[in-house]
Parts: structure tokens; C-alpha cells; sequence
């Protein structure tokens, strides 16, 4: 079960539980069964209940981070991090010109929405997100 302010995901390969389930609040709460769920909290989900497959999906979600912030023609690529690579604030920009060019950067917004992706399925880019969030801090890249 999942509850995100006035909305219920309930998933269970027990259907007897199911109904159960949703009986019990509709007891107390004016509810409405939406049938089965496409999207939640950004998440595409796929069925295909005949072959027993569940997926889920980032793909809409990532497509609007990158159109946002304007890099909706990059390219993916890895960006290897290395065991004893060292990151510091002396990598940040300097001078008036280049912190003037990055404050133009939403930097906070962006390393959120990347945080928002890697809590719900992309666990992969969680220690290159954590790099990111310690120079938040950072006035060269505030904004």
C-alpha cells in the first residue's frame, strides 16, 4: 500500500486481500476506485498480467527533468566515479564571471529532481547524487 496525500496504490497477488483492503477505509472515507494504475508519483507502471510482468518506469519523469533544465538533446553516457576520486570545493567555479554563469543554473532543483529519481528506482546514480548534494552549500551555484 501506498498513500501519498489523498491517493491509494494498493498492489497484492492476493485479490481476496485486495478487496478487503479497500472495504476497510471505504467504511469511514468517501473513496473511488480508479482501476488498475498507468502512473504514480511520476512512475510509469507496466502490466501484462497474462505473462505475470510488473515494470516500472522513470523514462516520462527523466524527460521532463531534462526539458526543464533545458537538456533534453544530451547524450547518456556512464560518468565512472572511481574509488579515491577526489572532490572539492577549490573545483567550484571562481571569479564574478563564472559564478554569475552558474547562478543562472537552478543547481538545488536539478540535484533534487536527480535525489527524486534515485530514492524510487535509481539506486545506480546514488553515490554521484550525493557528490552533488555536498556543494549545495556552494554560493557560486545557488540560485
Amino acid at each position: 500500500m501506498v498513500l501519498y496525500v489523498d491517493d491509494i496504490l494498493l498492489a497484492t497477488n492476493d485479490i481476496g486481500m485486495l478487496h478487503e483492503t479497500k472495504r476497510f477505509p471505504s467504511r469511514n472515507f468517501e473513496m473511488k476506485d480508479l482501476g488498475d494504475a498507468s502512473f504514480v508519483l511520476g512512475i510509469q507502471i507496466h502490466q501484462d498480467q497474462s505473462r505475470g510482468i510488473l515494470g516500472l518506469s522513470q523514462r516520462i519523469y527523466i524527460k521532463k527533468v531534462l526539458k526543464r533544465f533545458d537538456m533534453q538533446k544530451c547524450k547518456s553516457e556512464d560518468t565512472p566515479v572511481a574509488k579515491g576520486d577526489k572532490f572539492s570545493l577549490k573545483q567550484c567555479p571562481k571569479g564574478n564571471l563564472k559564478i554569475q554563469e552558474m547562478q543562472k543554473i537552478p543547481y538545488a532543483s536539478a540535484v533534487g529532481s536527480l535525489m527524486y529519481a534515485q530514492v524510487c528506482m535509481r539506486l545506480d546514480i546514488a553515490y554521484k547524487v550525493g557528490v552533488l548534494d555536498r556543494y549545495l552549500s556552494n554560493p557560486g551555484m545557488n540560485h
